[in-house]
């Protein structure tokens, strides 16, 4: 079979299509003869930096859609031939793919496999940044950093479904802005205008909630935007910048919060717990709720492209490697 594999770090030229053998479920797992493969950042910073990998070589890829091809020991619920969507935290960028049985889920109807790849990933995150852990209540107002992107569309639309007063967002250019505009938001700011905004568009109370996967300087400004009890949801550090730290000078005057999420670390130590958060947000897709669309798709082979698209920060939406999709 064919597959994305890197030997070294670096950047998107270091994307290989390699020949390799096909895997074997082992006991708890299933093999997916892949469809189509989501391009996430975590696989960027997978390959610039080794963010998340033990080992090299290494092959990228958080998510796949496909139809099962075996079904290992003791797993129950799925079976040979079944569309589904998994999150495999790695190894999707492959035409055969190995995923663990309680992170594979069958596709709920009307859910078609370029959209089903979009989910596993994008969708729970989301989710989770808005309910499970910022308990956005209704009449609330959010702040969402990267509105134009995955998890950013996704958002705007979940919390304007769950009654947000306002929906604003923050992206770093007028095309990203009139995307997020189209995808549940009130009011998109600039980067590097958005405190000040925030504030002008609240009459100066600030948002009940931030979410934020930039980090550094931006998730401080951020935390300033908040009012009072309002909770900063950090799940990234995009930014690159030193880790922050936060405590009583910050939080304790005005009683904010700061809470995090990663959904890598997730399905590593609470799968059932991922298991579940996924079926809750799917059902958002299935019921029309929530609409993922995808911008730009790519085959195998142009997995460099894809990276260079979002690297350049002017993609919106979300990307997808198609492997056996047509």
């Amino acid at each position: 079979m064919r597959a994305v594999q890197i030997q070294e770090y670096g950047g998107p030229e270091i994307l290989k299509v390699v020949e390799a053998g096909v895997p074997e479920p082992a006991p708890g797992q299933v093999t997916i003869d892949a469809a189509y493969a989501g391009v996430n950042f975590a696989d960027l910073k997978a390959r610039s930096e080794g963010y998340q990998v033990k080992s090299l070589p290494f092959r990228p890829g958080l998510e796949v859609s496909g139809r099962i091809r075996a079904v290992g020991e003791g797993v129950t619920g799925l079976r040979v031939g079944q569309e589904v969507a998994a999150f495999t935290g790695s190894g999707a960028y492959a035409e055969v793919v190995a995923a663990d049985a309680a992170a594979t889920f069958p596709l709920p109807a009307g859910i078609d496999l370029r959209t089903a790849a979009s989910l596993p990933t994008v969708l729970p995150t989301a989710h989770a940044l808005l309910h499970e852990i910022g308990r956005l209540r209704a009449g609330e107002t959010v702040l969402v950093q990267g509105a134009a992107g995955g998890v950013g569309t996704v958002a705007g639309q979940l919390a304007r479904a769950a009654g947000a007063g306002a929906v604003y967002g923050v992206a770093s250019s007028a095309a990203k802005a009139k995307y997020a505009l189209e995808h549940g938001y009130d009011e998109v700011f600039t980067a590097d205008t958005f405190p000040e905004e925030v504030r002008r568009a609240t009459g100066g109370r600030g948002v009940d909630l931030v979410l934020d996967p930039v980090g550094g300087d931006t998730l401080r400004q951020g935390l300033d935007a908040l009012a009072v009890f309002g909770r900063l949801v950090s799940y990234g550090n995009a930014s690159g910048a030193e880790p922050w730290q936060v405590g009583r000078p910050e939080l304790y005057p005005q009683g904010r919060s700061v809470a995090g999420f990663s959904i890598l670390t997730l399905a590593q130590v609470a799968p059932e717990a991922l298991r579940s958060l996924a079926e809750r947000a799917f059902r958002t897709v299935s019921d029309g709720t929530v609409a993922l669309p995808v911008t730009a798709e790519f085959a195998l082979d142009e997995a460099p492209e894809a990276h260079r698209l979002m690297e350049g920060r002017a993609s919106t939406g979300k990307l997808l490697l198609r492997i056996g999709g047509r």
